[in-house]
């Protein structure tokens, strides 16, 4: 089968790393489209020199999808100490030489998965230059996906309403082929508001999605968000991803059960952090499919879905639909 996974951050790339496996198998063909309107860290600091779409979300999918020896992963990944250059990763620095090089983003893109030997396509969701905007329950606009966070986080106020700059950005033939071609399209795991929406943002994407006969599943965050999603409940993360994305309906939620180790729960609970309740019921009434189980990790110290685990339920969920057993 053919999977598109649209998404950004480190949910995206957690998922990339099970799927990765799947192809040449079960999957036909994998294609990640990735949101490149992130504004913080060293990717900020590189768009506002270049005027570029952002590097960071790609690199990591490079490096998920990745068949490179580990050492050149570990490269891609390393960032930079000392003056100047600190912060900085080097995978962020390497896409945007090639971007001036080339002239070209999406080349750029194309030219390191080929470096890094990637199983499958990582194309991201516009080439322009965009930054996200939001308006808060409060009345104020804020611009920039760090700036969103930050506010939300500071002023404990919601987002009513997202768009980006310029509203008239397009999406690359890629990205629109690969929806079209797709059987399955997967959304999440990441932060709905800055990492998940904003490639639904791009008019193209999103209507492309909406003309899909693909099998679309909505994949739940295993924890609330600081800033986007406080006291989120797995229907509230489905219901405002429907609402902000334009679409009417998803075939299935995937929502995680599993509660983490005391210890790490507490730690994450001083940082503002809860496990996202599982309402599941709530979504069943919509008329949607809901797959709960345990889905996240055993061994780290973060809480976030198992690869394999969250990619058997995927594989299983579609052979269930599309088979229609």
């Amino acid at each position: 089968m053919r999977v598109v996974a649209v998404g950004g951050g480190t949910g995206l790339s957690t998922l990339l790393r099970g799927l990765k496996k799947e192809v040449g198998s079960t999957v036909e063909e994998l294609t990640a489209i990735v949101t490149v309107a992130d504004s913080g860290g060293s990717t900020g600091k590189l768009r506002r020199i270049y005027n570029i779409p952002a590097p960071g979300d790609i690199r990591n999918c490079i490096v998920a999808l990745s068949e490179s020896e580990e050492i050149m992963q570990e490269l891609f990944q390393y960032r930079f100490k000392g003056e100047g250059l600190e912060g900085h990763a080097f995978g962020n620095l390497f896409l945007t030489a090639l971007t001036d090089m080339t002239g070209s983003f999406l080349e750029a893109v194309k030219l390191t998965s080929q470096i890094l030997r990637t199983k499958g396509e990582i194309v991201p969701s516009t080439v322009e230059d965009v930054h996200l905007v939001a308006r808060f329950s409060d009345g104020r606009e804020v611009r920039g996906e760090e700036e969103i966070t930050e506010y939300g986080k500071e002023k404990g106020v919601r987002i009513e309403e997202m768009w980006i700059e310029p509203r008239e950005a397009k999406a690359p033939i890629e990205a629109i082929a690969a929806v079209e071609t797709a059987d399955v399209i997967l959304f999440g795991p990441g932060s709905l508001f800055t990492s998940i929406i904003p490639n639904m943002l791009i008019e193209d994407v999103r209507e492309a999605v909406k003309r899909s006969k693909a099998l679309k599943i909505y994949i739940v965050n295993a924890m609330t968000q600081p800033g986007e999603t406080d006291g989120f409940t797995a229907y509230d993360h489905m219901d405002t991803f429907l609402r902000f994305s334009g679409l009417d309906k998803v075939d299935a939620v995937i929502v995680n059960t599993k509660m983490p180790p005391n210890d790490i729960l507490k730690r994450y609970i001083s940082q503002g952090q809860e496990p996202v309740v599982p309402d599941v019921g709530r979504i069943s009434k919509k008329g949607v499919n809901v797959y709960a189980e345990d889905l996240i990790g055993e061994k780290d110290s973060f809480v976030r879905h198992d690869p394999d685990r969250l990619t058997n339920l995927i594989i299983r969920i579609s052979n269930e639909i599309l088979s229609g057993v």
